[in-house]
């Protein structure tokens, strides 16, 4: 695969504005701030051209590099470095926020309770979701990358096609659900770094096509009155034409560094793990304490204090090098446990004569 570029940067702070937005917005519609009667229309059609791709497009870049850690790694220190940069931050992050709406609940009237909270291991919730069903998918992909060779990625990434449009028929726990739903994404991501290169794309001739087809697909696929949750074989080549046209504009836009497009994209995990905060936070003074109902002033402020306050939070951690709130080391206290249980010994060699 080429070697990285901005491209990836941008297409992350491009996944994590739509994140924000579509969370900022429908946490307005949760939090009773009325949407005008109007404005409806428009609004559920822009969540479901967010929600049809945002979350996909981030699967398909994890799967960018995966082949690449994977050859360096092997199969089983790649789930242990993800144990540290995706499991932990999901469980750490899951209690903080869960408790934070416990404590707030009579601000937000939510029905959320503790015991519920930390259900995270086997019921993950709010935005969280992702970073469970991204772990278990690299589970998956190490597993079966370690079984299969890479010739055959093209041959996984048809299984995990079928797999998404025959998911209904997959065992019904929550864990094969998300993998049979979101894996393709992931693989796609896979042979993309395989096949392709993201600079052919970045030509506006290229962007323009991509663009028409994002345009196209959108609208041919909404002008028959369906929604991003009526699961479909459309809905997939949606999700992968729309996640080729991002592709598209980031490697076009990646022809000039943009120092605040490439902050985002490096901020784009921080961002996730806090935004919901963030932008929860800002609806709440805004309503409860200030009487504040429009919904311009909401959208506009829940979305700048949803991407600005992580930001703030994760300049304060860089600056001040505070451990363990974003990853921590838990694959090697893993391993120093085990060496104390298991220790190490040389055999014993009879003395010689």
């Amino acid at each position: 695969m080429e070697s990285r570029t901005y491209w990836v940067d941008y297409a992350k702070a491009i996944g994590i504005l739509l994140v924000v937005y579509g969370h900022v917005a429908r946490g307005l519609e949760n939090g009773g701030i009325v949407i005008p009667e109007q404005l409806f229309g428009a609004y559920q059609l822009t969540d479901s051209i967010v929600y049809s791709f945002h979350m996909p497009l981030f699967f398909f870049l994890s799967g960018l590099f995966f082949q690449h850690s994977f050859s360096k790694r092997g199969g089983g220190q790649l789930v242990l470095s993800k144990i540290d940069t995706v499991f932990y931050p999901y469980v750490l992050w899951s209690i903080i926020q869960g408790c934070t709406e416990v404590l707030l609940s009579h601000y937000t009237n939510g029905d959320l309770t503790l015991s519920r909270v930390f259900t995270l291991l086997w019921s993950p919730r709010a935005q969280f979701w992702f970073l469970y069903a991204l772990f278990f998918v690299f589970v998956a992909a190490s597993l079966i990358f370690s079984l299969v060779p890479e010739k055959f990625t093209l041959v996984i990434f048809i299984l995990a096609v079928l797999a998404n449009i025959f998911r209904s028929h997959m065992p019904p726990d929550i864990i094969s659900t998300y993998i049979s739903r979101h894996f393709v994404f992931f693989a796609f991501g896979i042979i993309f770094s395989q096949y392709f290169r993201a600079d052919r794309l970045a030509s506006p001739f290229m962007l323009l096509m991509m663009l028409a087809a994002f345009i196209g697909s959108q609208y041919l696929y909404h002008r028959y009155l369906l929604l991003h949750e009526a699961k479909t074989v459309f809905s997939l080549l949606l999700a992968l034409v729309s996640i080729m046209a991002v592709v598209s504009l980031s490697a076009f836009l990646a022809r000039k560094y943009y120092r605040t497009l490439a902050y985002l994209g490096y901020a784009s995990m921080a961002i996730y793990l806090m935004h919901t905060l963030a932008g929860s936070g800002t609806r709440v003074i805004l309503k409860s304490f200030l009487g504040v109902t429009d919904l311009s002033v909401h959208l506009l402020l829940g979305n700048i204090m949803a991407v600005l306050g992580p930001i703030i939070a994760l300049r304060i951690i860089d600056h001040y090098n505070i451990p363990y709130l974003l990853s921590a080391p838990i694959s090697r206290w893993l391993k120093l446990s085990y060496r104390k249980i298991v220790p190490t010994s040389k055999p014993s060699v009879p003395p010689s004569e």
